[in-house]
């Protein structure tokens, strides 16, 4: 097993210029100076979903204010869990994605009462809650923010989605309703905040709140717009899950194991930003929010928005068992069936593997569609065991090794492989047809989702056409004594180019408009540097994922050692 033990799980950038400050007592001085100085009387604390305001509003009770939780002026519970009900469904994983904005929720009475108890307090008063400032804009704007995974950590201690009493419920439903519903209207109310927040909560750490000013926080998101990056990692334990993070990227030896690794997925993960000591945790989504433009270029912005289009993960079964058996979802389909704009397609690159290891990837020639669909059925049933084998293709994997993966072919990862998953964004979006008779980590059967599957499997995709078109396609571009650049796919109904570099010396490079994303897949590491001095050199180290916005241009990737294999990813032209 390889490591160098220089994997960074806290990695940040430093913002010159501004000052943060940590906990509830400087947390509350300093908005007390503010509030002095504007000579405000009322205080808007909009929150992103989940945030525990019931905390911040006991954290800051040395300001001597009216409190006022504006989540009152929505629908109440019953009636919003009605109107959120068609984009649930009864499936336990998937939804519709939803239309709504938080405006939709407001109740034209209740907050009417609200404006009208503010106008008649004396003193300070402070609103707080989801979407506060749709009903006043205030004098002060504080935007209380969440990264994600926070949020589902807080899921499985019991904590309920918002406005809603399911604290009880499973974290599947949970996630699921935050996914499809909640998140999605904060986030298009987020995006009409920006230039208006004065100061900016970080409320990841319970108990210990980091504030920055407004001017501070869009100062580090455009920070992050301009340079290359990383995104701050979680790891994630799953029954299918492996041993090799736990060495290289220097985990907790004691858990059983950990088998998600996302450390490229902005709409999940978060970034750091230092100010000074103080360090300041937001959703990394916020810089595709506020600077679509640099961050992705104009060829990605104008096909898909402000959305980040790709995804790097690590699935580690090394010592583990067998990912489950499972199809992603055509482009129709998805549009059609869950309201997505794009599907999961993606691919296996194989970061590392033990002897004689395997993927299944694409039917056997000559199958039965109808015997295999049964089959699944009654495997589903616990009539039988599903025989993979009979139907699946079993190819042999080592380092390296790249296997395409777009919609509707069917696959999953064997047992003691380590594989760095590229693909396109909308990442829930998979279909099990068979889980190994196995149960989840919380004691139930995993959802299998045999139903959508049979109408996305594409069985055509056999034996020869794997080969020829699935598995490493590897074609050399360019090579010298010290640099080679592989086209390593993807496969041509995938939107993602992949390539390979191999760098012995300095490389100089060129994002060509477009937002690259890539990841040391072999060597000790490399120093990405500015040929102009745009940026301070930034090192990035064996097996982790990095972005370079559209914004930087050109770029110089420098070994730190001998060599260094670079996987990069970018939007086809």
């Amino acid at each position: 097993m390889i490591g160098y033990h220089n994997y960074d799980k806290y990695p940040a950038l430093s913002v010159p210029g501004y000052e943060a400050w940590e906990g509830y007592k400087a947390v509350a001085a300093r908005l007390k100076k503010a509030i002095s100085d504007a000579k405000a009387r009322v205080v808007v604390f909009d929150c992103y979903p989940e945030v525990d305001q019931e905390e911040v509003c006991a954290g800051l009770a040395t300001l001597d204010a009216t409190w006022i939780f504006t989540d009152e002026a929505m629908l109440d519970k019953k009636a919003y869990a009605d109107k959120i009900a068609p984009f649930l469904t009864d499936d336990r994983v998937f939804g519709v994605m939803n239309t709504m904005r938080l405006d939709d929720l407001l109740v034209k009475e209740k907050a009417d009462a609200i404006r009208h108890r503010v106008e008649t307090s004396r003193g300070l008063v402070c609103l707080i809650g989801v979407g506060a400032s749709l009903i006043l804009p205030g004098d002060l704007l504080v935007y209380l923010d969440l990264a994600r995974w926070e949020i589902q950590c807080r899921f499985r201690k019991g904590a309920g989605n918002w406005n809603s009493d399911n604290g009880s419920a499973p974290q599947l439903a949970k996630f699921k309703q935050g996914y499809f519903v909640e998140w999605r209207m904060a986030d298009r109310h987020k995006r009409t905040l920006f230039d208006r927040i004065d100061f900016l909560l970080d409320t990841n750490q319970k108990g210990n709140p980091k504030l920055v000013s407004g001017e501070g926080f869009r100062a580090g998101l455009g920070l992050f717009a301009r340079r290359p990056f990383r995104l701050v990692p979680y790891f994630a334990p799953e029954v299918w899950g492996g041993q090799w993070m736990k060495e290289v990227c220097d985990l907790d030896r004691e858990s059983p194991n950990y088998a998600w690794a996302f450390d490229g997925v902005p709409e999940e993960n978060s970034i750091y930003m230092n100010f000074g000591a103080v360090r300041v945790e937001v959703p990394s989504v916020d810089v595709v929010f506020r600077h679509p433009h640099e961050l992705l270029g104009e060829k990605v912005h104008a096909r898909f928005g402000d959305e980040y289009p790709i995804r790097f993960d690590f699935l580690d079964t090394m010592g583990g068992q067998n990912l489950s058996l499972q199809v992603h979802p055509l482009t129709e389909y998805i549009q059609n069936t869950f309201g997505m704009h794009y599907t999961q397609d993606e691919s296996y690159y194989i970061l590392d593997c033990a002897d004689n290891t395997f993927v299944y990837l694409g039917l056997k020639e000559g199958i039965d569609k109808d015997a295999m669909l049964a089959d699944l059925e009654r495997a589903q049933k616990g009539e039988i065991v599903f025989p993979a084998d009979r139907y699946v293709n079993r190819w042999p994997v080592k380092k390296h090794d790249h296997f395409l993966i777009p919609g509707g072919t069917i696959h999953c990862s064997g047992a003691n492989t380590m594989v760095l998953e590229i693909s396109a964004t909308p990442y829930i979006f998979t279909f099990k047809l068979w889980d190994w008779s196995r149960l989840g980590l919380d004691g139930l059967p995993r959802p299998v989702h045999i139903g959508h599957g049979r109408h996305v499997i594409q069985w055509d995709r056999d034996t020869a056409w794997v080969k020829n078109n699935l598995v490493n396609r590897f074609e050399t571009l360019a090579e010298t004594d010290t640099y080679k650049e592989e086209h390593t796919g993807l496969h041509e109904r995938e939107f993602i180019e992949t390539r390979r570099c191999t760098l012995r010396a300095p490389v100089t490079m060129h994002t060509d408009g477009g937002v690259v994303q890539a990841n040391v897949v072999e060597g000790r590491g490399a120093m990405i540097e500015s040929p102009s001095g745009a940026f301070a050199p930034y090192e990035v180290h064996y097996a982790e994922t990095f972005i370079i916005p559209a914004s930087v241009g050109e770029f110089t990737i420098r070994p730190l050692e001998e060599e260094v294999t670079i996987l990069k990813a970018f939007v086809r032209g």
